[in-house]
C-alpha cells in the first residue's frame, strides 16, 4: 500500500535547503538519513528508490530505535551487556581484540562528524561500555554519565567545540565528554592523586569551558560567555547542560530570568532524568519522590500529541509566508499552547524558546533538533527539554534506587562492589554520618519537636535512616541550601528543634541566611556540618576546608568539632540542649576511630567495650586534656601519657577543674615543655605525634588537649597549657582564619606573646586548593599527618629530624 508523506524544511529561506534534514509530518516524527541533493530538486524526485522510502518508514524507524546495534558483523541476538560486559570486558579497550573498534578511532570531537548515523549508534554503545569499564576500576559518578551518552555524542557531533562553549552543570556526568576530548588514555587516573578530576576543570582541557562541582552555575556562566561573545562580535554558541536537580537551585532561575532580559542567544539543555535529589528511596514529609515540583511539571509539559502537531505545523509553515502571516501564525501557536496547557510554559514566560520534550537517548531525535537550534536566526535564548534515564544501559544501575550515582570499584558482571583485601579481623567502625543519624533518632524518639532538614543529600548525611523512622519530620528541600537554612529558621521560630544537615562545602551557599536569618535573630538552628575537612577523590570543589573560618566570625553561635564518634554523639545532644542561639557541629567524611583506639589512645573508659546508648551533654565552651607529658620520674606505666581516668568518664564531672592552674599538682607531674591543642579530626594524629616524639627524645614531654569548642573558646584550658609549656601548637583540619586564629587572638589580647617566653605555631590546611586523591594523600599535602606534626615540633625545639 502506498505511503504518503508531507515534507517541510526547517530553515528560514528556501535558498538554504541544501543538506537540510527531512521530516515526516504524517506521524509528527522526525527522521534522518536523506538530504537534498540540490535546492531545486523537485519534491517528487526525492523518493527515487525503494530504500529511501523504507528509510522514511515509521515502522523501520521504531525498529531502528529499539534495536541494540552491536558490532557490524555480529548476527548474535544477545544484547551488548551479555556479549561484551561479561565475556570481553576484561580486555583492554585498545588491545588487538578490542570491543570498542569504532571508539578507538575517535580522539577528538571533530572526528565524529565523519560518521554516519548507524556508526554513531554503534559508537554510543561502545562509549557506554567504556565508561562502565573505567568506572568499575576507578569508582566515581557512574549513573549520571550513563544517562548522557547519546546527548554527549549529539552535542559534539552538531556543535564545534571547543569554539562553541559547552558547560556541564555540576559536571559529574562529564566522563563521556572527557573520553571524547582527548583524555581517554588517562581515564584510569580518574579521581586519583595527580590524575584527572571527576569534574570539568579548565586547567585540564580546552574543551572544559567552565569548571564545576556544585550545581546551578551553568546557565549563569553560559550567559556571561554569550554576552562576552556578543560584545566581541563573535558568532560561536554557548551551551549549558543542566539537570532537573541543578535547575531547582535558585541561581538557575536568576540566570534564566536574566537571559530573557538581556536576550543574548544561550542554548540551555535541560537534562530531565527525574532525579532531583540524590535518589535513595528516602521517605520524607514529601514522600519518596525527588524534592521539588518542577520534575513533575516537566513530565506533563507539552506532551500532548495534538498540541505538538498543531504547534509544529503552524511554526514551520509560517516561515514561507510574509511577515504579516507569520505574526498570525505566532498568535495561533500562543492560542494552541493556552488551549492544551492552560497557559504559557514556565520557560517561555522567562523569555526562552522552548523545544521538547525530546527523547534524550534517541540520536535520531537529538541530532536534527540540535542542528535546527544551531541554525536558528535571532537572539532569543532556547531551552531544549531532554528526557533521559540515569544509569541507562547498565542493568544493575537501572535497577538500583540510586541508579549508581556514586560507586566504588565494582564487578562489571554483577554490579557488586569489589571487596577490599583487609587483614584486620576487628569490625569496621560506623561512619560519622551513621553515628549522627542514630544519635538523632534516639533523641527524636523522646522529643517530638526534633525535625531534620537536608538539601538533596538524605543518603549522604544519614537522614535516610531518620526518614525511615520519622518520615513526617524529615524534609528534603532539593538543591536549595539557602532555602534549607531559612526554612529551618522558620521551624525554630515556632518552637521546633531543627537539625539542618548540609555538607560543609554546600553550606557555603547558605552563608547569608546563616547570618541574617538565624544568628542575627538568635534562633536555635542546629547545623550538622558533614564532610568537614578533606573529602578524598571528589577534590577541591567538595573540600570542607572553610567552615570554621566562615562561621567563626559570626557572633552569637556555638561551634563544636568532633574528634571521634563518641564526641560526635555528645555534641549532637549538646546542640539539642542549646535553645537560645544557633549551634554548629562539624565532623569528617569516613568512619570513626573504633572502640580500641578510643580506650587505648584517647583515654575513654567504656563499659562493655562499646559506645554508650546515648551521648552526654558537654559543658559549653570546655575542652579536655587527653594526654599529659612524661612524668618527672620518667617511669613507664601502663597508663603513661594518658590523662587521669576521671576526665574520660562520660559524666564529665570535675573535668574542667582538673586542668585548672590552681588545682594542678605540680609535684606529681614534671612541667611539660610542649602542648598540642587540637580541634576536631586530627586529634588522633596529634596523640600519635606526641607518643612518637617522647620515644625519640627522653627530654621531650608532650601534652595533648582536645579543644572541642571553637566558640566559645576554653580560655581556662589555654591558660593552663601556656603556663606549663614553652611551646604551644594548634592543629585543625581547616583553612587559615579558623581555630588557630581565634587562639592567637586570645593569646595576643591576654599578653602571653609579649614576653617572648612562649613559642606558638598554628597548623592548618595551607592557603591553596588541594586537589583530588585519597584522604591520606591530601593530609600529606596539607602537612597534617602525625609525622609532619612531630617534625614541626622538632624544628621548634631546634632539632631538625632526618627521617621520622
Amino acid at each position: 500500500m502506498a505511503q504518503s508523506f508531507l515534507f517541510y524544511v526547517p530553515t528560514f529561506s528556501l535558498n538554504s535547503v541544501d543538506n537540510s534534514k527531512l521530516f515526516c509530518k504524517s506521524c509528527a516524527q522526525r527522521l534522518v538519513g536523506l538530504k537534498f541533493a540540490s535546492p531545486h530538486l523537485p519534491l517528487q524526485r526525492l523518493l527515487h528508490s525503494h530504500n529511501e522510502r523504507a528509510a522514511l518508514s515509521w515502522r523501520r524507524r521504531c525498529s531502528l530505535r529499539n534495536s541494540q546495534i552491536v558490532a557490524s558483523n555480529s548476527n548474535s541476538e544477545k544484547n551488548y551487556y551479555e556479549q561484551h560486559g561479561r565475556k570481553d570486558f576484561h580486555k583492554d579497550s585498545r588491545s588487538s581484540g578490542s570491543v570498542t573498534p569504532l571508539l578507538d578511532t575517535i580522539n577528538f570531537p571533530n572526528e565524529l562528524k565523519k560518521l554516519s548515523l548507524q556508526e554513531l549508534l554503534r559508537l554510543s554503545h561502545e562509549l557506554r561500555w567504556e565508561v562502565i569499564r573505567i568506572v568499575s576500576k576507578t569508582g566515581g559518578h557512574l549513573g549520571a554519565s550513563l544517562g548522557v551518552i547519546e546527548l554527549t555524542l549529539a552535542i559534539h557531533y552538531v556543535f564545534n567545540t571547543p569554539e562553541d562553549r559547552l558547560i556541564w552543570d555540576v559536571s559529574h556526568q562529564s566522563y563521556p565528554h572527557k573520553i571524547l576530548t582527548g583524555r581517554r588514555s588517562r581515564m584510569l587516573t580518574l579521581r586519583k592523586y595527580g590524575g584527572l578530576s571527576g569534574f570539568t576543570k579548565r586547567a585540564e582541557s580546552e574543551y572544559d569551558s567552565f569548571g564545576a562541582g556544585h550545581s546551578s552555575t551553568s546557565i549563569s556562566a553560559a550567559l556571561g560567555m554569550a554576552t562576552a561573545r556578543d560584545l566581541s562580535g563573535k558568532r560561536n554558541h554557548c551551551i549549558a547542560v543542566i539537570g532537573d536537580g541543578g535547575i531547582t537551585g535558585g541561581m538557575a532561575y536568576e540566570a534564566m530570568n536574566n537571559c530573557g532580559y538581556l536576550n543574548h542567544r544561550v542554548i540551555v539543555i535541560l537534562n530531565d532524568n527525574n532525579q532531583v535529589s540524590l535518589p535513595t528511596g528516602t521517605t520524607t514529609a514529601g514522600g519518596v519522590s525527588p524534592a521539588g515540583a518542577l520534575s513533575k511539571y516537566t513530565n506533563r509539559l507539552l506532551s500532548s500529541s495534538p498540541f505538538l502537531s498543531i504547534r509544529s505545523l503552524a511554526k514551520d509553515l509560517s516561515r514561507i509566508f510574509p511577515h504579516q502571516v507569520q505574526g498570525l501564525a505566532a498568535k495561533a501557536d500562543e492560542y494552541a499552547r493556552t488551549l492544551f496547557t492552560g497557559g504559557g510554559t514556565l520557560f517561555e514566560e522567562l523569555g526562552f524558546y522552548y523545544v521538547g520534550p525530546v527523547d534524550g537517548h534517541s540520536l535520531e531525535d537529538l541530532i536534527p533538533i540540535l542542528e535546527n537550534v544551531r541554525d536558528m536566526h535571532g537572539i532569543k535564548p532556547v531551552l531544549i527539554h531532554v528526557k533521559t534515564e540515569k544509569g541507562r544501559g547498565y542493568p544493575p544501575a537501572e535497577k538500583a534506587l540510586d541508579k549508581y550515582h556514586g560507586v566504588t570499584s565494582f564487578d562489571v558482571e554483577t554490579g557488586k562492589p569489589l571487596k577490599k583485601q583487609d587483614v584486620k579481623s576487628s569490625p569496621v567502625p560506623l561512619s560519622y554520618s551513621s553515628i549522627f543519624a542514630n544519635t538523632l533518632i534516639r533523641e527524636a524518639e523522646e522529643d517530638r519537636k526534633i525535625v531534620a532538614i537536608t538539601a538533596a543529600m538524605p543518603g549522604g548525611t544519614g537522614l535516610n535512616l531518620f526518614g525511615e523512622k520519622f518520615p513526617s519530620r524529615c524534609f528534603d528541600v532539593g538543591i536549595a541550601e539557602q532555602h534549607a537554612v531559612t526554612f529551618s529558621a522558620g521551624l525554630a521560630s515556632e518552637g521546633y528543634k531543627p537539625f539542618c544537615c548540609i555538607y560543609s562545602t554546600f553550606l557555603q551557599r547558605g552563608y547569608d541566611q546563616v547570618i541574617h536569618d538565624v544568628a542575627l535573630q538568635s534562633l536555635p538552628v542546629r547545623f550538622m556540618i558533614d564532610r568537614a575537612g578533606m573529602v578524598g577523590d571528589d577534590g577541591a570543589t567538595h573540600q570542607g576546608s572553610y567552615d570554621l573560618t566562615y562561621l567563626g566570625c559570626i557572633p552569637n553561635i556555638v561551634i563544636m568539632a568532633a574528634s571521634n564518634e563518641l564526641e560526635l554523639m555528645n555534641m549532637v545532644v549538646t546542640a539539642l540542649s542549646i535553645e537560645n542561639k544557633p549551634s554548629a557541629v562539624r565532623y569528617p567524611r569516613g568512619v570513626g576511630v573504633g572502640i580500641e583506639t578510643l580506650q587505648t589512645k584517647l583515654g575513654y573508659q567504656l563499659e562493655d567495650q562499646k559506645l554508650p546508648e546515648r551521648g552526654s551533654v558537654l559543658k559549653i565552651g570546655k575542652g579536655r586534656l587527653v594526654r599529659r607529658g612524661r612524668s618527672r620520674e620518667g617511669k613507664n606505666t601502663s597508663q603513661e601519657g594518658l590523662v587521669d581516668r576521671r576526665l574520660a568518664r562520660q559524666n564529665n564531672a570535675g573535668a574542667t577543674d582538673h586542668y585548672s592552674v590552681e588545682n594542678d599538682n605540680s609535684s606529681l607531674h614534671r612541667k611539660t615543655n610542649i602542648a598540642i591543642l587540637s580541634l576536631g579530626t586530627r586529634l588522633l594524629s596529634c596523640v600519635d605525634a606526641a607518643i612518637h616524639l617522647e620515644s625519640l627524645d627522653q627530654q621531650l614531654a608532650v601534652s595533648v588537649a582536645d579543644a572541642r569548642f571553637m566558640k566559645p573558646l576554653d580560655t581556662e584550658l589555654i591558660d593552663y597549657l601556656v603556663k606549663h609549656n614553652e611551646i604551644l601548637i594548634t592543629v585543625e583540619e581547616n583553612s587559615i582564619g579558623g581555630f588557630g586564629s581565634h587562639v592567637v587572638q586570645y593569646l595576643t589580647q591576654s599578653g602571653y606573646l609579649d614576653t617572648g617566653n612562649l613559642k606558638f605555631r598554628s597548623m592548618v590546611i595551607p592557603d591553596k586548593f588541594i586537589e583530588h586523591g585519597s584522604q591520606s594523600e591530601q593530609y600529606d599535602e596539607a602537612g597534617l599527618q602525625s609525622h609532619q606534626i612531630a617534625t614541626a615540633i622538632l624544628r621548634l625545639v631546634g632539632k631538625v629530624p632526618a627521617v621520622i
